[in-house]
């Protein structure tokens, strides 16, 4: 058995899930600039996470998974975890995003699980506040040393997938660290660098 991490945002998927939710209040652009500063490393993850999850109180439940539901996946996507499965890989997500993008991507694109955060919500909208699994620089990497002794899987047969700052303590953990169309604090620490936006090149670099 091996086993591929994929990062979800900018890796699975096509852009922000965060960026995509902050567009109906208008705030696009202000939580873009603090999503980005983060993935370059400019800012603490967990910082930045509770200041854009705040900017997001009061949008309606229903919304949050319209837009969830709807979010352009990376060309390739659906296509390479099917054929890493069939190359022996358990496929699984670790995102700084939120369950309701990576649970319903999920069904759409095949893979085997997913760990990520959890919008609060009560009466039907979002409070600004959120908890979960990935909420830290160094929470993917946590996660993927005990799913590797949950499953019995050595480094040597993991991949790493990941576009920013908060995907490096991944690779500790990795034979082979990938950065996709990634930031260069991460491309630094990789041994393999895709900047085509299209995940079939992964496969490549695969036996």
């Amino acid at each position: 058995m091996k086993l591929c991490v994929f990062d979800f945002d900018s890796t699975l998927m096509d852009g922000e899930t965060i960026d995509f939710l902050a567009a109906p209040l208008g705030l696009k652009e202000k939580v873009g600039e603090i999503t980005e500063m983060a993935m370059r490393g400019e800012l603490d993850f967990f910082e930045s996470l509770i200041m854009r999850v705040k900017l997001l109180e009061g949008l309606e439940v229903s919304q949050v998974d319209e837009i969830c539901h709807n979010l352009p996946y990376m060309p390739g996507a659906k296509e390479t975890i099917g054929e890493l499965q069939e190359r022996g890989y358990r496929v699984v997500v670790f995102s700084g995003g939120f369950r309701n993008a990576t649970g319903y991507a999920r069904k759409v694109l095949g893979f085997d699980s997913d760990f990520s955060n959890i919008l609060h919500a009560k009466d039907g909208r979002l409070t600004g506040l959120v908890g979960g699994e990935m909420m830290f620089n160094w929470s993917k990497g946590d996660m993927l040393e005990r799913l590797q002794r949950l499953l019995g899987i050595p480094p040597e047969r993991t991949v790493a997938v990941g576009d920013g700052a908060n995907d490096r303590s991944m690779f500790a953990y990795a034979s082979k660290r990938v950065a996709f169309c990634a930031k260069e604090v991460l491309k630094k620490e990789a041994n393999i660098i895709i900047d085509r936006k299209d995940l079939r090149e992964l496969l490549n670099y695969l036996e």
